[in-house]
């Protein structure tokens, strides 16, 4: 008998009973993680340098970005955020823990309050990786910053968001930056409102 609680199978020889706890989401976060991994082996097999496999991962992040932020939106229940401060808070506690399982640190607010670091103390992305020393400008996870960007400027912010730090290349956290741009107004066409 199968649940999600609990996984039972029989040897087959008949004669013993394993008990495995089964939890669903470490099982799809690591099946992603993979997945995630073979899609840029592909890119770095495509691609003939690391910069452009970058502005790929980038590009797709934006795209899946742009979608994602309705199911966000629908499942995570949050109204529209009044600044950039609650914006990274909404980000850092709700969207990467819901999609990711992680809660990152939120520091180094510019004086101006439009730049903060989002400190990522474990990067799902990045688990079972190493990066091959032909490939050390490979930005490995840049499909979040493409995410990031994609989903803010769907709720009218553009943003630049980069790594400035990661794990893969020796540092001791990941780092990505995220700075705040301009509000995009909405332009209608006349006579519409």
């Amino acid at each position: 008998m199968c649940s999600a609680a609990s996984l039972t199978s029989l040897h087959a020889e008949g004669t013993a009973w394993v008990a495995l706890d089964f939890q669903p989401y470490f099982y799809s976060s690591e099946l992603f993680t993979l997945t995630y991994g073979a899609l840029v082996t592909q890119l770095c097999k495509d691609y003939e340098n690391d910069e452009d496999v970058n502005k790929q991962l980038d590009k797709m992040g934006y795209n899946i970005g742009v979608r994602l932020i309705e199911d966000f939106l629908a499942r995570s229940n949050v109204g529209r955020c009044h600044d950039f401060r609650e914006t990274a808070d909404v980000i850092a506690k709700v969207a990467f823990k819901m999609y990711l399982g992680i809660t990152p640190s939120i520091t180094n607010w510019s004086p101006a309050g439009d730049e903060f670091s989002l400190i990522l103390e474990n990067n799902p992305l990045v688990d079972f990786v190493e990066l091959p020393d032909n490939h050390s400008s490979l930005i490995y996870s840049n499909l979040l910053c493409g995410v990031l960007r994609g989903a803010l400027e769907m709720v009218q912010m553009a943003v630049e968001a980069k790594f400035v730090q990661d794990t893969l290349k020796g540092d001791g956290v990941t780092e990505i930056r995220m700075r705040f741009i301009r509000r995009i107004e909405d332009n209608l066409p006349a006579g519409e409102e």
